[in-house]
């Protein structure tokens, strides 16, 4: 069984095949090309009780892998999407994700406000 990248069994439960994304190109689970699938998943997921400055450091480095990763998007929307509460995904910290979310809900917000208007 597949699991998303970057994700420990420690971590999380595995995804199953069938709810990971396929990329719009066609060529399968985006998760296959993941850069992250190489890296320790320890970059990307906070220990207990790390110290601020550390936390800060090993984000930086995760978004420095995700910066050349080929699925970089792909990996943000399924973050978004499911949504994935911990962690580093897509170059998006869990905080950074939550913030992408309310913009996203208040914008549908004022969508449905418009249309209803007009």
């Amino acid at each position: 069984m597949l699991h998303p990248p970057h994700q420990s069994l420690q971590v999380a439960a595995a995804v199953p095949p069938q709810r990971g994304p396929v990329r719009e190109d066609g060529a399968g689970p985006w998760h296959t090309e993941a850069v992250c699938r190489r890296d320790e998943a320890g970059l990307f997921f906070a220990p207990s009780k790390e110290p601020t400055a550390a936390r800060l450091s090993r984000e930086e480095a995760a978004k420095r892998v995700c910066a050349r990763c080929p699925v970089m998007v792909e990996c943000r929307e399924h973050a978004l999407l499911m949504p994935e509460p911990y962690g580093v995904w897509g170059g998006l910290t869990a905080a950074e994700r939550r913030v992408v979310l309310a913009r996203r809900r208040r914008r549908e917000v004022e969508l449905k406000k418009a249309a209803s208007a007009a």
